[in-house]
């Protein structure tokens, strides 16, 4: 099998989350929303999770939205607040060099008549204060930028992004998914109103993630139901997810597990012998590593690497046609290919 270096897709679940899970699927099977004993048992630990998930980012219980997943939480808080907020302007702000989750719901909202801007970046990924102030408009209500980049690893300045929109009366929204348990999110400051991550990035189950409301904060509801969440995310509590979510947020230290991964990745590179140079660290997680090839040998790195690694180009290849990612064209590399190699501390070598 080839060594696997593909953690930001996904992480195996860490052994101990498995087993903290494991008595949600048979024993403790209650619905937490029925009111007798078996349904009181898994809302104790629906809330004991809410708690651990809360902590990992510095928020108030209170403020955590369980959902799906990132994409149904970004989905949730830009819909979600365009919605409830739109009599107060129709204009949002976003990146280019977004996940496409984030971009497709711009777009999909830019059908619906939302003026939609999107910020470009420079060579290193980073957005221009100076662009964002510019495209500030008396009828902007959000700004969306996520803090770690999913293909490069770059890491926004969000605070200070979140800071200028907060002086502009704008709400701001981070795509957390590449941050937390890779990089410190602090993300109690007011100037944040909302924040979304997922588990499996860490150590957790997939099919689970979270989306950070701040109080004050109004988002309409895009799942109709049953009232849970709050109101805001309808549906019966996954219960077993959300107790895994929470058990990988409780384990989880901030700390450098990646210096024997790291060796293991150049160790592939030095023998499959492949022209390029690996990307400056400054200004990225650790836990995201780009491999920056000449375009002439895209068309080699299944032959040469596929064997040994399993990893990302940040492309999609049809058959032999390599298309850059919107991240790379973005970033201008227009005689280059990036290759992602991707770490957690939570896969065992």
């Amino acid at each position: 099998m080839p060594e696997y270096l593909d953690a930001a897709a996904t992480t195996p679940v860490d052994p101990r989350v498995l087993e903290a899970m494991l008595p949600y699927f048979s024993e403790i099977f209650g619905n937490a929303s029925s009111q007798h004993i078996y349904g009181q048992q898994a809302k104790a630990a629906v809330e004991k999770a809410r708690e651990q998930v809360a902590s990992i980012v510095n928020v108030e219980p209170s403020e955590i939205i369980f959902t799906s997943g990132a994409t149904e939480a970004i989905n949730l808080a830009i819909k979600g607040y365009w919605e409830a907020n739109r009599n107060r302007g129709n204009h949002l702000i976003t990146v280019k060099t977004e996940h496409k989750a984030v971009l497709a719901t711009h777009e999909y909202l830019e059908t619906l008549g939302v003026e939609v801007t999107y910020l470009n970046v420079n060579r290193n990924g980073l957005i221009s204060i100076d662009e964002l102030t510019s495209s500030l408009q008396t009828d902007t209500i959000l700004v969306s930028a996520m803090h770690v980049n999913n293909e490069t690893g770059i890491i926004q300045d969000i605070h200070r992004i979140a800071s200028l929109c907060a002086d502009q009366g704008i709400a701001f929204f981070t795509d957390a998914t590449q941050a937390v348990a890779h990089i410190p999110t602090d993300y109690s400051n007011d100037t944040i109103s909302m924040a979304c991550f997922s588990a499996h990035k860490f150590g957790g189950p997939k099919g689970i993630g979270a989306l950070v409301v701040k109080k004050g904060i109004t988002i309409a509801p895009q799942i109709h139901g049953g009232g849970q969440e709050n109101g805001l995310r309808s549906g019966t509590y996954n219960t077993p997810l959300i107790v895994g979510f929470g058990e990988v947020c409780a384990k989880c230290a901030f700390k450098n597990p990646f210096n024997s991964q790291t060796a293991i990745l150049e160790k592939v590179i030095s023998t499959s012998q492949v022209r390029g140079h690996f990307l400056s660290n400054q200004n990225r997680s650790p836990h995201i590593i780009n491999f920056q090839i000449d375009v002439d040998d895209a068309t080699n790195i299944k032959s040469l690497l596929g064997k040994k690694a399993a990893y990302s180009t940040g492309s999609a290849c049809n058959s032999s046609i390599i298309t850059k990612s919107h991240v790379e064209e973005a970033m201008e590399m227009n005689d280059s290919e990036l290759l992602r190699f991707s770490f957690s501390k939570y896969i065992n070598w």
